[in-house]
């Protein structure tokens, strides 16, 4: 442990404790002391149990399912830091939960990925770490310092070790909105993209249409930011098929796999599907199929730490994934 993490401390909240574990082994840090408890009303309590004072404090939280009893949870641990006299409060947030809801799409509906901003401010927060933040124009909702990750890196370090012929991969973009996700693990593979052109006429139904680039032949890898009941995702993947692609792969940072999401990734033409451990993938889902491949964010997220810590550019975080 160097000079400058002594003063660090990392708490794990209930979404995150094994990635947390991994963190502080890699940081040579022992885990944060903190519990987490519930009234036998719901009343959650979090209560830091070493000394935070002057410390530079790491709140590691997915506000994943059940994502606002995990969001009360980051509020309250901010809030008994801030009391506590903590020097830096720094949230931890892997998969920033209600970031779907971040614009008026009809009259009437809230910005509630605005509202989380505020409270996680309100609350004391200094800075906000996340991964792959369903719009990057949400950073724009904070006056803290956010950094917005990304795993395509390290995804793409998977892919291009993986044995594929890179020569005949193409990158999809499920839609329009992803294509900049798409160009970047694109040119971590050295390879083409195609778009998938659809409508989505209400929330989770999705009306595929057309490809957009030639996937004739290709090994196609879907790359999306979330996976949550896979409707969308299935129904692009059938468009490749139908298209002509001769091998299908997906690749999703935040696998949320709500209703049966799982059951119909088996029943698709999806070969195999990577996702990362910013959502725990429990040992129930993963009985259920052998075609999700999980990557950890462990090392990134101690690596943004250490930056943090010592002042580094985060930008050379990504080195580590160059082959």
């Amino acid at each position: 442990m160097g000079e400058v993490m002594k003063e660090t401390v990392v708490f794990a909240l209930t979404s995150s404790q094994e990635l947390v574990e991994e963190i502080c082994d890699y940081l040579k840090l022992p885990t944060g002391q903190i519990s987490v408890k519930h009234f036998a009303d719901g009343e959650i309590i979090v209560e830091p149990e070493e000394t935070v004072r002057g410390r530079r404090v790491y709140i590691v939280q997915s506000t994943c399912v059940p994502v606002t009893q995990r969001l009360m949870e980051v509020l309250i641990a901010i809030d008994a830091c801030k009391r506590a006299s903590a020097g830096e409060i720094n949230v931890v947030m892997p998969y920033y939960g209600y970031a779907r809801q971040d614009r008026k799409a009809r009259p009437r509906q809230p910005i509630t990925a605005k509202l989380v901003a505020d409270l996680i401010q309100v609350a004391g927060a200094n800075r906000v770490v996340t991964i792959d933040l369903h719009t990057t124009q949400i950073q724009g909702f904070f006056d803290i310092p956010i950094d917005d990750l990304s795993a395509i890196p390290m995804i793409g370090q998977y892919f291009r070790t993986k044995g594929l012929d890179l020569d005949k991969v193409v990158v999809v973009s499920p839609d329009h909105g992803g294509t900049t996700r798409a160009r970047r693990l694109a040119d971590a593979l050295g390879a083409p993209i195609a778009i998938i052109d659809k409508r989505r006429p209400k929330p989770n139904v999705v009306e595929a249409m057309n490809v957009i680039g030639d996937v004739q032949g290709k090994i196609a890898i879907v790359v999306d930011d979330i996976c949550d009941t896979a409707g969308s995702l299935v129904a692009g993947c059938n468009i490749l098929q139908d298209h002509g692609a001769s091998e299908i792969y997906a690749a999703v940072t935040h696998g949320i796999f709500s209703k049966e999401a799982i059951e119909t990734i088996n029943n698709s033409p999806i070969k195999e599907m990577v996702i990362t451990n910013t959502i725990p993938f429990t040992q129930e889902k993963a009985s259920k199929t052998n075609k999700v491949k999980v990557i950890s964010v462990g090392i990134l997220l101690a690596k943004i730490i250490e930056a943090i810590d010592s002042h580094s550019p985060v930008s050379q975080v990504y080195d580590l994934f160059q082959d």
